[in-house]
């Protein structure tokens, strides 16, 4: 039976906005998330394009709170919760139940390497137990080209069997797709399977995925929403098409930085560039550049300069 507390559809690992104090700006984020959602994505805060590990636990909880606060639905948000201690991830995820979010993306302990399947299942297994709450959702967040510690099949197999009810879904971001399909044919009982990039979105859906969770939803949203919706379409292979030719270029640039030039330049928001150490802006020489490759396109990204506009009224 479908759980109506999973997701599906695209989200985006809403990346985080900085002065240029390095603190992060509340009210941007605020601004850049209710934007999200107008294009119907759902927002992966604290996800690896939010620069997420370069934050710190009470700067995620006091943002949480804020964005709560600012009438953003909790269900709407999936915000990333894994730390490397596990105290941390337990006290983050509590809060994020405890606010009514729809689940946590939850990567696994990832600084010692070379762990073995049964460390990480105990380490699930001991943030499920001390967060205790049936309210729970968590999406396994498998990136191993970035954390090193990747979550393998027999491990999610595991997991589902003994915690049905909680462990609800992954994020593989590995970029192998037969991985992802090596996870789809597992059928798991209403279990979420996301791709970490649109490049693989028709075929996750195809196969019977639940949609993605990408960086480049921070800018193109609605475009990937469209695939999404439309993946049985006589037409869905041009849209993947269309969708791969905006990546393409912002894959060929560093991408957060490359994200946030983006958004500065179509949200006419100047002051959307800083990223924190030990990431480096390297991007505004070539941001004149990249707008014109985008534009060549027929990139847009609707209603954002009055939505940051609206904000700052």
């Amino acid at each position: 039976m479908a759980d109506p507390k999973r997701f599906s559809g695209v989200l985006s690992p809403v990346v985080t906005p900085f002065g240029a104090d390095m603190e992060a700006d509340a009210g941007r984020l605020i601004a850049h998330s209710k934007w999200l959602l107008s294009q119907n994505c759902g927002l992966a805060v604290f996800g690896t394009n939010s620069e997420a590990n370069s934050l710190g636990l009470r700067e995620k909880l006091e943002l949480l709170d804020r964005l709560v606060d600012a009438g953003i639905d909790p269900a709407r948000m999936m915000p990333g919760t894994g730390c490397c201690a596990i105290p941390d991830t337990v006290e983050l995820t509590k809060k994020a139940v405890e606010l009514g979010c729809g689940g946590v993306l939850m990567l696994p302990p990832f600084y010692y390497k070379g762990v073995s399947d049964d460390g990480l299942y105990n380490a699930y297994a001991q943030i499920i137990d001390r967060v205790g709450s049936d309210d729970l959702r968590i999406y396994l967040y498998h990136i191993p080209p970035i954390a090193q510690v990747g979550i393998s099949v027999p491990l999610i197999d595991r997991l589902v069997k003994d915690f049905p009810t909680i462990i609800a879904g992954v994020k593989d971001s590995g970029g192998v797709w037969e991985n992802t399909k090596a996870m789809l044919d597992e059928k798991w009982d209403d279990f979420r399977v996301f791709v970490g990039s649109e490049s693989f979105l028709l075929r996750n859906m195809q196969n019977g995925g639940a949609g993605c969770i990408s960086a480049t939803a921070n800018v193109n949203p609605a475009a990937i929403d469209h695939l999404y919706a439309n993946w049985q379409s006589a037409d869905a292979q041009k849209l993947q098409d269309d969708l791969d030719a905006v990546r393409d270029v912002f894959v060929s640039y560093v991408a957060i930085p490359a994200l946030k030039a983006a958004i500065s330049h179509y949200g006419n928001d100047a002051e959307w560039g800083p990223v924190r150490p030990p990431l480096d802006t390297t991007l505004p020489e070539k941001k004149a550049e990249m707008v014109a490759k985008l534009d060549a396109l027929g990139f847009t990204m609707p209603g954002l300069a009055e939505a940051y506009a609206t904000a700052a009224e």
